[in-house]
């Protein structure tokens, strides 16, 4: 009877789990996804549900015919398996109804506010699961039937990690001059090192420096996680370090702008210092956009900046752990360092950025699995009503205000019928891309321009554009598929990591990381803006 109690947890949220898919799958749920623009995901929601609901069941099932042990099967599987579902099915509650919920509330706040909540305070799934967990463990506490499962959290956030190196290749370096590189890496190292000097100047634990310098150096969430293990930090100094970017990226996204128009920036310049200055990709985009909503050129460079920082994230890891070893007062070895210390999942992060380099995930000059085909087919043509609709707007003068260079693209969308180079150079595969990426930058600034309200478009026009232009937009399944098992890996990691942070760890850490992080924050945003103004003079995108 005590076995069959033990498992009654893991009963309860399998059946949970399979009667969400049934209700789903008889389609009463659609018009509420519909509504939170998950109707896609439908098929998915089903599957997971009848998946790990049947999981569940079968592990529950051979608890209740076996005595509990301590073997592999007990200890990986079994017994954290209660936890991993509880986790999984917060993780979906979180995806699928509250981050949708978060959007249509921050969407219709935006009239009164001026701004998105959800853009500002990045309340994505990343947060908000991290926000779930501290607060369930803080109110009602971790389950002990959930305990188990709670612990894998750091386990999976590592696999999240290496899924993350198939979204990038060799190709964001490309597309950066020499000097930029340097740019990036230069502001990268000596922001880990400045925040390592503080941390040892305020006196505060190198597990929490050590973690802070990456995040505040590198990348954010991604180098708080990979440098976590390697520094041995404990749950809530993740918290204090996701935390503390975010809290100063929010001040940046507002003060980087003004800052930018009163110093005369040009767009590259601008994208150059806010890729290199803030550190949360939708903080970036949101102050390149703030800055200049016209010319898409500043909203590209900020992010290939941005990007750029997660390729020094191993370089920052080796770093991070030689400097963690050398505490213990010993002389390190090469093999200490490099084999001993070097985290294992690192190395899968090169794995998959190394493939991906090669183009074994789609082509090598792909950007987080997407990349362009201009070939002539029926895919990627507009369709007859959208053609119809471009063609009216021509003959009625509707493209008031375009340059030459944009009006032209916008007649030849139309000849063409979709978005190519010249047909006469279709046998010159180099002459024919460049001149389909000359027109789609044109549409694009077309679709930013009427955004920045300099144009006025109507939305039909503002439609069929976009449509021309995602049609020719063409995403690898592999990476796309990675790139999904990466959110759901850290939606799970990070909702098992607040479940680990509680009230007494928060108030015992103090203020220390916050000062920390900002001192090291505008020391890092002062400097970059003059050292982009020196350097950045004109177009980096090549």
């Amino acid at each position: 009877m005590p076995q069959a109690q033990e498992n009654k947890p893991l009963f309860i949220l399998s059946g949970l789990m399979i009667i969400y898919a049934l209700i789903a799958s008889s389609g009463i749920l659609h018009p509420l996804m519909k509504y939170l623009h998950t109707a896609k995901t439908a098929d998915l929601q089903v599957t997971m549900g009848i998946v790990l609901g049947g999981i569940g069941i079968l592990g529950a099932l051979i608890n209740t015919v076996r005595k509990p042990g301590n073997t592999i099967i007990d200890r990986f599987i079994l017994q954290p398996l209660p936890g991993i579902l509880l986790i999984i099915l917060m993780a979906m509650a979180i995806r699928w109804y509250v981050e949708p919920v978060v959007k249509i509330i921050s969407h219709n706040l935006k009239p009164i506010l001026g701004f998105k909540i959800y853009k500002v305070l990045n309340l994505n799934y990343v947060i908000l699961g991290l926000l779930a967990g501290v607060l369930l463990t803080n109110t009602y506490g971790i389950p002990k039937f959930a305990a188990a499962g709670v612990k894998c959290a750091r386990f999976v956030l590592k696999m999240g990690v290496i899924m993350l190196g198939a979204r990038y290749s060799f190709a964001e370096l490309a597309k950066l001059g020499t000097y930029s590189i340097f740019l990036v890496g230069g502001f990268v190292l000596g922001t880990v090192f400045f925040v390592l000097w503080l941390g040892n100047l305020f006196k505060q634990p190198k597990t929490m420096t050590g973690v802070l310098s990456a995040g505040m150096g590198v990348c954010g969430v991604s180098a708080t996680v990979a440098v976590a293990p390697v520094v041995k930090a404990k749950s809530e100094e993740m918290a204090y370090t996701i935390g503390t970017i975010l809290s100063f990226g929010i001040i940046c996204m507002f003060v980087f702008p003004t800052i930018g128009h009163m110093a005369g920036m040009n767009p590259v310049q601008f994208g150059a210092w806010a890729g290199t200055g803030i550190l949360n990709s939708a903080q970036v985009a949101a102050a390149a956009l703030a800055f200049n909503a016209v010319d898409i050129k500043t909203l590209k460079v900020a992010e290939i900046f941005n990007i750029t920082r997660v390729l020094f994230l191993p370089i920052i890891v080796l770093v991070l752990a030689t400097w963690f070893g050398k505490s213990s007062g010993k002389k390190l070895t090469f093999k200490e360092v490099v084999i001993d210390k070097f985290p294992i999942f690192i190395l899968g992060f090169l794995l998959l950025f190394a493939m991906s380099s090669l183009g074994l995930f789609s082509p090598p000059t792909h950007y987080k699995g997407k990349f362009i085909d201009f070939t002539y087919n029926d895919r990627t043509q507009v369709t007859d009503k959208e053609w119809e609709t471009l063609n009216t707007a021509l003959q009625t003068n509707a493209f008031q205000g375009l340059t030459e260079e944009q009006l032209a693209a916008v007649k030849d969308l139309v000849a063409q019928r979709q978005i190519a180079g010249n047909f006469e150079s279709r046998t010159d595969k180099k002459a024919f891309q460049k001149q389909g990426e000359a027109r789609m930058f044109q549409l694009e600034s077309v679709l930013a321009a009427a955004k920045g309200k300099t144009i006025t478009l109507t939305k039909d026009v503002k439609h069929a554009i976009k449509h021309a232009i995602k049609q020719v937009h063409k995403k690898s399944k592999t990476v796309t598929t990675l790139t999904d098992c990466m959110i759901w890996f850290f939606a799970f990691g990070l909702i098992g990591l607040g479940m680990q942070i509680t009230k007494k760890a928060i108030f015992q850490a103090g203020g220390w990381p916050l000062v920390i992080g900002v001192i090291s924050g505008i020391t890092k945003a002062t400097l970059s803006f003059f050292v982009v103004l020196w350097l950045v003079k004109d177009v980096v995108l090549k």
